[in-house]
């Protein structure tokens, strides 16, 4: 199951996204607690985007279910950056924050730095279902 969504680089495309991603995890049964750790992952990923991201006019996202696995992907066309020079200061620090929240919460991060061609953010997050929940139903097949 994948969903792709190409958005306009602005701050309402945040809340659109959570809606929309939020709104299928709910529908699948996955547990309230990592529900929230995806919604923050996938608020400080598209966040970066509106905030880093100045030459891009728009950015793409797709969530995919692998498994038991829930794989986000944020995709946008601006001008790259490094993530190893990117939130290893301070944790008290304002730039680089995202970043640390992201590997804090996500069970596998990925920063793919294309310099002048944007950047990739791949989050991967290991899904439980409430009991008897489509989800849970679907896994079993």
């Amino acid at each position: 199951m994948t969903i792709a969504l190409r958005l306009p680089r602005d701050a309402a495309s945040v809340s659109v996204t959570r809606q929309i991603l939020g709104a299928e995890l709910e529908v699948l049964g996955v547990e309230q607690d990592i529900k929230e750790d995806i919604m923050l992952m996938l608020t400080e990923a598209c966040s970066n985007v509106i905030r880093h991201a100045t030459e891009a006019d728009e950015y793409t996202v797709s969530a995919q279910l692998v498994a038991d696995k829930f794989v986000i992907t944020v995709l946008d066309t601006g001008r790259g950056f490094d993530p190893d020079e990117v939130g290893t200061s301070s944790p008290m620090a304002e730039h680089g924050r995202g970043l640390q929240i992201m590997r804090a919460l996500a069970d596998d991060v990925r920063f793919i730095n294309r310099p002048r061609q944007g950047a990739i953010v791949c989050l991967e997050k290991a899904l439980k279902y409430t009991h008897d929940s489509p989800g849970e139903l679907l896994r079993s097949h």
